[in-house]
Formats: C-alpha cells, structure tokens, sequence
C-alpha cells in the first residue's frame, strides 16, 4: 500500500499549522544536537587511562569497551535506521534523547569496567537511531536558497562533535574537579535542552505503512546509488578506522609513547584529527563530492604515513603534523561521502540510506579498533600501531587507484562515441 502525493501532504499540513519553531530556526537547533550527540560519544576517550588506572584492565578490553558503543549504534542502525521515515522524526529522535540521558546516567553511576561496557552500549544504540534520524531532518529541513547545506552540515557536525566532546573532555579531566563524573553532568543537562527542543520541532516527514516492517534489520542501498556510493567506500572505511585509532588508543599511544600524560593532551590527540576534519569540511564545502574523492584518499594516505614517522621517530611535532595531513584528507572524505548521499537519496528513503552510510563508516571504525587492541596485548602499543598505520595505507591506496581507474573509465565512454 503506497500513500498518495496529496495524503503525504495533508499529512504533513496539520503539524505545519501547529508548528512553533520555524524552520529557519529548526535547522541549526538539529544541527547543534548532532554535534552533542557526537560530542558525548568521544568524552570518555581522554577517560580511558584514568578508567585504566582505578579499575586495572588491559587493553583490549579498553578497545572491547570502545566497540561496544559501535555495536549498539550498528545494531541501532540496522533496526530503527529507517524507522523515521515510517513514524516521523520527532518521536524517534525524542527516544534516542532519552536512551542517551539514561546511558549518562550510568556514566555518572559507573564503578567498574561492567557498568561502563553498560552505558556505552546504550550510548552506541541512542546514537545510532539519533544520527540517522538527524541526517534526514536536516535534509528534510534544509533551506530552498542553500541546497547542499545539509550534506555539509551533516558532514561537519559528527568530526566537529567528536573534537569538542574530546577536548572538553581532556580539558575537565586534567583541571576540573571529578573527572569522570562533571563531564557528564554538563551532558546531562544539554540531553535536557536538546529533548525540550525536540518537543518544539515541525514534524518534516509524514507517517507512512511499514513501521514494523522497517525494523527488521538490514541496510537499504538503492540500486541508483550503488554506481556512486561504491568507490567512496575504501575512503569511507580508511578514514573511520583512523578515526577509532585515535578515539580508542590515541590517548595511550600520546602517553606511552610519547609521554605525554597531560590528560589534556589525551583531548588534543583526537581534536588535531577530528577538528582539523572539520574545518576542513567548512572550507571544502562548495566543492562538489565527485572531485574530493581522490584528493581525500591520497592526504589521508600521506598523513598516515607521516603521523607513522614522527611515532617510529619519536617526533612529536612530525606526528602531529602528519594528523593534521590526515585530519584534512579525513574532512574531505566525510564531505565526498554525506555529500553524495544527501544529493542523491529521495525523501522516502533518506532515514536508511543515512544507516546505510552509517553502517559503513562505524564498521570501519570497530572492527580495526578491535584487532588493533588485541594486538596491542600480543606484540605492544608500538607495533601495533604501526601495523595500523600501514593497513589504512593500504586501504586508502586502494581507494586512489579505485577513483583513478573509474575517472578513466568515464573518459574512454565519452570519447568513444567520437571514435
């Protein structure tokens, strides 16, 4: 059973004639959730070696915690991705908030590594069902003069959240009174405001069938986007794997290796990459998708390999100059991906196209960590590292030569017909 053009609008206008937020004021208000909700997720990072410390775990089960949250949110994904196209978005996105105030809870609560594993778990899955949801709000709301916004928006928000939760983090952590617990009171109360602002949205999609049977789980890729969506993969899978390094061991490997144990500095780590990609999203914004791809590929590659020489070299300045490389080829990445997505997908299917996407990106950013924490425990942070390090290399690699031949494909099929 499909619903008529007319009966999606007359859906719609009842909510539109109630509405009490405008959407010019709608838009940055989701855009700003989505930055703490990503924020939130990169705040235990800096806490990791002091969780370390007090409870005496190793560290794969600090890289087991960290793959914990990506799958709930992977699980979330997989599940409820699509299920805002079906119910709206606001009473998804109200229950993400609220699942995520109940996981901060139990950050605030958390006594040992059980409990910790516990409210990361129901972080992973607040998340996943609260960023899916948001990528098609922002779409859904994205001004008729801006078109592109929410591509950009949706590609700075998750690297600006991730630096600003890390940084804030290592910066209450290493000055602040009760480092594991005021981070996530202030949390706490932007949950509040950010579930009071939900209660204020517009409904922007209207109530279709399928709601139950958009929960099973699976990830819809539609056919017309498959030819695009595919060479941005390798990228997509390269740059989140950096991404988790930084996120699950970057603090380790800045004080181990370095010694470097400012918990601050534990938040610098992962803001040199993710606030770098950020910004780099900002400045790329008008660029379009196709020309980024192997740009991306190669600075991440490059950064990479330069990061790698500064830790082999024990050169703080030339590792951090190589995550700044890196930083840059990951934005551009990010913006070649949710750009892409956000121009193609149609309104009734953007909530699992964004899981879809989603999907890909946390793949990449668990799986790696995982193996990256075990072989930490099997041949040392050093080496492990390295063997990383040379893998996303390799990733990324693959992903240049990937674009590469497919830019030479499209130009033989425009000069053969003049042949």
């Amino acid at each position: 059973m499909t619903m008529s053009t007319d009966s999606a609008i007359s859906a719609v206008r009842p909510d539109e004639g109630r509405r009490r937020v405008l959407r010019g004021t709608a838009f940055p208000g989701v855009a700003a959730v989505f930055v703490v909700f990503l924020a939130a997720s990169s705040v235990p990072s800096p806490l990791y070696p002091v969780y370390q410390q007090q409870w005496h775990f190793s560290a794969w089960v600090l890289t087991v915690v960290f793959a914990l949250y990506v799958v709930g949110l992977l699980g979330s994904l997989l599940v409820v991705g699509a299920l805002s196209d079906h119910v709206g978005r606001r009473p998804v996105l109200a229950a993400a908030i609220a699942l995520e105030i109940v996981a901060l809870v139990l950050f605030l609560a958390a006594g040992n590594v059980v409990v910790l594993a516990a409210a990361r778990v129901l972080q992973g899955i607040a998340t996943g069902a609260a960023t899916t949801t948001l990528s098609a709000t922002l779409v859904d709301l994205e001004p008729p003069h801006a078109r592109g916004r929410a591509g950009v928006v949706t590609s700075v928000a998750p690297l600006t959240g991730l630096a600003l939760g890390a940084l804030g983090s290592g910066a209450l952590v290493e000055f602040g009174p009760a480092p594991t617990r005021l981070v996530y009171g202030l949390l706490l109360g932007a949950m509040v405001l950010a579930l009071a602002m939900t209660a204020l949205l517009p409904e922007t999609s209207p109530r279709l069938p399928g709601a139950v049977a958009s929960l099973r789980p699976r990830a819809a890729l539609p056919a017309h986007l498959r030819a695009d969506i595919v060479p941005v993969v390798p990228a997509m899978v390269a740059g989140w794997a950096l991404a988790g390094l930084f996120l699950s061991l970057g603090p380790s490997v800045a004080g181990e290796l370095f010694g470097l144990r400012s918990r601050l500095v534990g938040g610098v780590v992962v803001t040199l990459l993710a606030g770098t990609g950020a910004l780099t999203v900002a400045v790329l914004r008008t660029r379009s998708a196709a020309s980024l791809l192997a740009p991306s590929s190669a600075l991440l590659g490059l950064g990479v390999l330069t990061a790698l020489a500064g830790t082999v070299a024990d050169l703080v300045w030339l590792a951090a100059a190589g995550t700044v490389v890196a930083g840059v080829g990951l934005g551009a990445s990010v913006l070649a991906t949710f750009g892409t997505f956000a121009r193609l997908a149609g309104p009734h299917e953007r909530g699992a196209v964004f899981a879809s996407a989603n999907i890909i990106n946390y793949l990449g950013n668990s799986v790696p960590a995982v193996l990256g924490g075990i072989a930490v425990t099997a041949v040392g942070l050093r080496t492990a590292t390295e063997i990383y390090a040379l893998a996303i290399v390799a990733i990324v690699s693959a992903a240049f030569l990937l674009r590469l031949g497919q830019l030479r494909a499209r130009r033989r099929a425009v000069a053969a017909p003049g042949e």
